[in-house]
């Protein structure tokens, strides 16, 4: 069993998916990891829209312009609600998404643990992606999360050189 940080090291933006159809019990506890997510005084503002059928998968593509994304089995659409998001009262900041990469960052992290990889994409046509679900205004998709098997092999070390030291981002006391 991996601990946490190895599936932390383990999760990458895969680009490279097998065409094998992610089993519903891994998707169910994906979406679980993402439910049970914290959000800012516990609003839970988020909704999953999952796409696995072929023709719904067909149809959005077109929400984002990349070859690669056509290979992916799965996509869970994280959309954010901004009617039920909390505003902070001192300077109105809504934390709708900061509470939706909580929920997306939780279901990366067991998708990892499952054998499975993720990409979590936000340069998508934001519109295109309002009309195909159909959402209303108050309803902002903000992550398309493809989900499958890998066909690449990632190193879970390269953070060696990818990351910055702790030494450059961590500070103590005032």
């Amino acid at each position: 069993m991996m601990s946490f940080l190895d599936i932390a090291k383990n999760r990458y933006s895969c680009r490279n998916y097998d065409s094998r159809p992610v089993e519903q019990e891994k998707l169910e506890l994906i979406l679980e990891a993402g439910r049970v997510a914290p959000s800012a005084v516990n609003f839970q503002p988020w909704h999953f829209y999952v796409l696995t059928e072929s023709g719904d998968l067909e149809k959005f593509h077109s929400a984002y312009h990349r070859e690669w994304f056509k290979t992916a089995p799965c996509v869970i659409v994280i959309c954010g609600d901004h009617d039920r998001a909390w505003k902070r009262k001192e300077d109105g900041k809504d934390h709708t998404d900061v509470d939706v990469a909580i929920t997306t960052d939780h279901m990366t992290l067991q998708a990892t643990e499952l054998g499975l990889a993720t990409c979590w994409i936000c340069n998508f046509y934001v519109e295109k992606t309002r009309d195909l679900l159909q959402l209303p205004d108050h309803m902002e998709p903000v992550v398309i999360l493809p989900v499958g098997y890998p066909l690449d092999d990632v190193d879970p070390n390269r953070h060696g050189d990818k990351r910055k030291p702790l030494s450059e981002i961590v500070s103590y006391g005032i």
